[in-house]
């Protein structure tokens, strides 16, 4: 289940709209329903809350105002290599003419 400060892509229509980032989830008073505030990453940047079921959280699909809606949670950020491997990836390469001088271009 996607959490606080989480990354969530948001569909709508089954196309994606926009990227979020899920700032609170506080429960609701009836039961399996939560206040999702969701900071919407575009420009300029926006908050929302939306009323919805955890299910809804968990990616299952919704409709609002009559559009099919899913959140689908989204992992950013990706793991660096380390540094034995980034070096066992790379290989010396002594043919220069793949190389393209910026700076020995004529203008």
């Amino acid at each position: 289940m996607p959490q606080e400060n989480d990354v969530v892509l948001i569909y709508i229509e089954n196309s994606p709209v926009f990227f979020a980032r899920i700032e609170d989830i506080s429960a609701d008073h009836k039961r399996d329903w939560y206040h999702v505030t969701l900071l919407i990453l575009k420009i300029p940047m926006e908050s929302i809350v939306w009323l919805i079921k955890d299910q809804y959280i968990n990616g299952d699909e919704f409709t609002m105002n009559g559009k099919k809606v899913r959140i689908e949670k989204v992992n950013p950020f990706v793991k660096p290599l380390k540094k034995k491997e980034l070096k066992k990836n790379m290989k010396p390469n002594n043919d220069s003419s793949n190389v393209i001088s910026l700076f020995d271009k004529k203008r």
